[in-house]
């Protein structure tokens, strides 16, 4: 009769192990790997994209004197709407949807949210922490419109409440089931809630405070070139996240917009360059990176409808337009906007096409012209 226990408790491990696996198949039978790779790769890229791409882009292009506190600015504004986010920015942003205009308080300190929560195939958690990754990029992009002429603590404070008043509530209108989502409206990476959102705060930030001391004329130039080309190659690369990422999946969507991507940001830093080229007689630096983000920017909303060339149609556009928009705003209106965030990220985005297209490859340029949707 003993000898009998050992091999019955033998024999109910063995079942066990058999059923431990199939019950750890059906609880994660919703969720996909490689999706979750994918977002948890890209969360980082986005992230990579402020700390260090913006910070170091940014803090070459203001005076000796000032590079610290840029550095320092984006690194708090990092600090400080990641705690927001956790607070009360994801629950107003994605909450269960109490109104088309926010949504609510229902995940304020990520309520509910636990390890098997499930956003589509993918975890809760990695969900919103990319989202959350925007969310931090999008203040910290306004700072380019004040740098060198805004203290600290009033930089902390105008960031927190536009994030709080601005930001959250538009990611809810947009991406979180809002009154904008509702009228057919279609962001696939930002076009509307992370560009347009901070050009116009850009803007009329610039507007309110005034000119940095010696505009137009002064020493306004940049100090270190080969640090904001170290910022924006972290930038190009980053916004493969950026973009890519918004298909918030491993699939043909999620290639095709890494590719568009690539090819508006080449397709907008040439533009730029052969603009100064045939008026000043050889390209910039500056101009280079400025034309590239001008394409990043531009292709953002478009980059879940185009193919690659209408990639190379959205990124000479944005170069032209955007070229454009600088020029005459320090030139003409007089509007120091420090490191033109609102005429290469506002303006860049307003005629992008933004609706979904069919994702065959075009015949001809032509053809991707004349079948682009209206935005």
């Amino acid at each position: 009769m003993r000898a009998k226990k050992p091999i019955t408790k033998l024999l109910w491990s063995s079942l066990l192990l058999l059923l431990l696996p199939s019950a750890a198949l059906a609880q994660d039978a919703g969720l996909d790997t490689g999706n979750t790779s994918w977002i948890l790769t890209s969360t980082a890229l986005v992230l990579f994209m402020t700390l260090p791409g913006l910070s170091l882009f940014y803090a070459g292009l203001v005076r000796t004197k000032n590079v610290l506190s840029v550095l320092m600015q984006c690194f708090a504004i990092a600090v400080v709407i990641s705690i927001l986010w956790l607070l009360v920015g994801y629950s107003i942003a994605f909450g269960p949807a109490e109104s088309a205009f926010w949504g609510g308080l229902g995940k304020a300190l990520f309520n509910g949210v636990v390890v098997d929560s499930l956003s589509g195939d993918i975890p809760e958690t990695v969900f919103a922490s990319f989202q959350m990754t925007f969310a931090i990029i999008t203040p910290a992009l306004i700072v380019g419109a004040f740098v060198e002429r805004l203290k600290f603590s009033a930089m902390l404070l105008f960031s927190v409440l536009w994030t709080l008043v601005v930001y959250f509530p538009v990611a809810h209108w947009v991406w979180g089931g809002g009154w904008l989502m509702e009228r057919g409206l279609i962001d696939f990476a930002g076009g509307t809630v992370v560009h347009v959102t901070a050009g116009v705060g850009a803007l009329v930030v610039a507007l309110v405070i005034g000119p940095r001391k010696g505009f137009p004329g002064g020493n306004l130039l940049p100090h270190n070139m080969t640090m904001s080309f170290t910022g924006a190659a972290m930038l190009w690369v980053g916004w493969f996240g950026f973009n890519a990422g918004s298909a918030l999946a491993a699939n043909g969507s999620a290639g095709m917009a890494m590719f568009v991507t690539h090819i508006s940001a080449a397709t907008g830093a040439l533009t730029w360059m052969a603009i100064e080229w045939f008026k000043f007689g050889k390209p910039s630096g500056l101009g280079a990176i400025t034309g590239m983000v001008a394409g990043l920017a531009t292709i953002t909303p478009a980059s879940g409808s185009v193919g690659p060339a209408g990639a190379l149609v959205v990124g000479l556009c944005g170069g032209l337009v955007c070229y454009w928009a600088t020029t005459t705003m320090k030139q003409k209106l007089k509007i120091d906007d420090s490191l033109d965030v609102f005429p290469v990220h506002g303006v860049a985005v307003w005629w992008a096409p933004s609706s979904p297209a069919s994702w065959s490859q075009p015949t001809s340029v032509s053809s991707v012209v004349m079948d682009w949707p209206t935005a």
